[in-house]
């Protein structure tokens, strides 16, 4: 079991799918509350969490995701689900061993985006589902064999 603290995408709230499940399949997952109007409060909030925690990997949702790659995240791997980093933030970069699911034909944050950060980063970039919520099967199979991938290699 992984400690996870997952951080949702804009205009999205604590306990949707995705954290949900994590938590279904055995993971003890943080999801705080996160500013959608103000980017350094989320950042606040999130970093609190992890100081808090101290989880075994991060993963970030679309906005999320910026702030994941924002926060001072020690040790812990990210996992960027459709990562906003272009649109919040400043991180151009993500830490080695990052994992990115990212859809193709994504209408909201464009697949090229994950594609630049590969090409800076090295990160490892899964390409899955049909949209920018990655809340079919294939891609919470995908989200959850990464955390738990990310959990084995600790």
């Amino acid at each position: 079991m992984a400690t996870i603290l997952f951080l949702h995408g804009w205009h999205s709230v604590p306990g949707g799918l995705k954290p949900s499940f994590l938590i279904q399949h055995g993971h003890q997952v943080i999801n705080p509350a996160l500013d959608d109007d103000d980017f350094p409060a989320a950042l606040a909030a999130a970093q609190d969490a992890f100081d808090r925690c101290q989880p075994h990997v991060v993963v970030g949702s679309s906005r999320g995701g910026s702030v994941a790659m924002n926060i001072n995240s020690g040790i812990a791997k990210l996992i960027l689900l459709c990562p906003a980093w272009k649109n919040w933030g400043s991180a151009t970069k993500v830490k080695p061993g990052t994992v990115i699911l990212h859809c193709r034909t994504d209408e909201i944050i464009p697949f090229a985006d994950s594609e630049e950060l590969v090409r800076s980063s090295g990160a490892t970039l899964i390409e899955t589902g049909s949209d920018h919520r990655l809340a079919d099967p294939q891609s919470l199979a995908a989200m959850l064999k990464a955390c738990e991938e990310s959990q084995v290699r600790d």
